[in-house]
C-alpha cells in the first residue's frame, strides 16, 4: 500500500459518510446511517493498516500522517455523539471536517518513508499519538457543538440536554488527553531521561489541558452561563490547534524542539 492509493480509499469513505449523513438528516432511524458510517470507517482503516504494513512502522511520524488519523477519528466521534445523544446533524459536521483534512492531505501530501529516529522506536509511540488523535477528534466534535450552540442559541429549545452532552464529551476528551500526556511522560523518561522538560510542545499541551480544566470547573459553578462556556470551548480548541501543529511555526520550537514534525 502506498500513499498514491489514499485518494481512492478516502473518496470511497467520504461518499459512504456523506450518504449516511443525508440518511440521518432525513430519518429518525439510526440503523442505516450507522452501518454506512462504520463501513466508511472500515474502508479508511484498511488504507491505514495497509500503509502501516508498507512503511513497517505506525503512520504517525509526519503531520500528514497525523491528519490521516484525525480524518479517521472525526467520524468516530460524530458516530458516538449521534448514537448517544441522537443529534442527526453531527454526522454531517464531522464528515465535512474530516473531508477538509482529507483534501489537505491530497493537496499537500507529506513525504512518507520507513525511517524513524531512535527516540520514536518505542512501544509508547503508537498508543501515545493515537490516543491524542482520538482526544483531538472528540474535542473537535465538541467545538462543532459549541459553534452550533453559539450560532443557533435563540432557536435551541432543550439547552440543558446539549450542555450535558458537551460536558460529557469534554470529560471523555480530557481523560484521553491526560492518558496521552502520562504515556508521553513515561516515553520521555525512557528516551531522554526525564519526564518533562518544558519543551514548547509540552508547554502548549499543558496549556490545552488547563484550558479544558478551566471549562470543567467553570461549568461546576451554579452561576455559569452557557454562552460563556461555549466560548471557552472555542478558545480551548484554539490552544489545541497551536499544540498540534501551530507550535511547528513558533520561533521557540525551531531547531530545539524534539516534537516538531519532520517530513524527511
Amino acid at each position: 500500500m502506498t500513499w498514491d492509493s489514499f485518494i481512492y480509499f478516502s473518496v470511497a469513505s467520504v461518499i459512504l459518510w456523506a450518504v449516511a449523513s443525508v440518511l440521518a438528516l432525513r430519518s429518525n432511524k439510526k440503523l442505516f446511517p450507522t452501518l454506512l458510517t462504520v463501513l466508511g470507517l472500515g474502508v479508511f482503516f484498511v488504507f491505514i493498516l495497509g500503509l502501516w504494513m508498507s512503511l513497517e512502522r505506525p503512520p504517525l511520524r509526519t503531520m500528514g500522517e497525523t491528519r490521516l488519523w484525525y480524518s479517521f477519528f472525526l467520524p468516530v466521534a460524530g458516530l458516538i455523539t449521534y448514537q448517544r445523544w441522537g443529534y442527526r446533524w453531527i454526522l454531517s459536521f464531522s464528515t465535512v471536517l474530516s473531508a477538509v483534512f482529507i483534501i489537505v492531505n491530497i493537496a499537500k501530501p507529506d513525504i512518507h518513508n520507513k525511517v524513524l529516529m531512535p527516540a520514536l522506536q518505542s512501544p509508547w509511540f503508537a498508543p501515545h499519538v493515537i490516543i491524542y488523535m482520538f482526544s483531538y477528534a472528540i474535542l473537535g466534535a465538541v467545538t462543532l457543538v459549541a459553534l452550533y450552540y453559539l450560532i443557533r442559541e435563540k432557536k435551541i429549545t432543550d439547552k440543558t440536554r446539549i450542555m450535558d452532552m458537551t460536558d460529557n464529551l469534554v470529560y471523555v476528551g480530557i481523560a484521553f488527553i491526560t492518558m496521552g500526556m502520562l504515556m508521553g511522560a513515561i516515553w520521555a523518561k525512557e528516551a531522554w531521561g526525564h519526564y518533562w522538560s518544558w519543551d514548547p510542545k509540552e508547554t502548549w499541551a499543558a496549556a490545552t489541558w488547563l484550558g479544558y480544566l478551566v471549562y470543567i470547573h467553570y461549568r461546576l459553578r451554579k452561576t455559569s452561563k452557557n454562552n460563556i462556556s461555549m466560548l471557552m470551548l472555542v478558545f480551548a480548541f484554539v490552544l489545541l490547534q497551536v499544540c498540534w501543529y501551530g507550535v511547528n511555526y513558533l520561533p521557540s520550537a525551531k531547531g530545539r524542539s524534539v516534537h516538531t514534525y519532520s517530513t524527511r
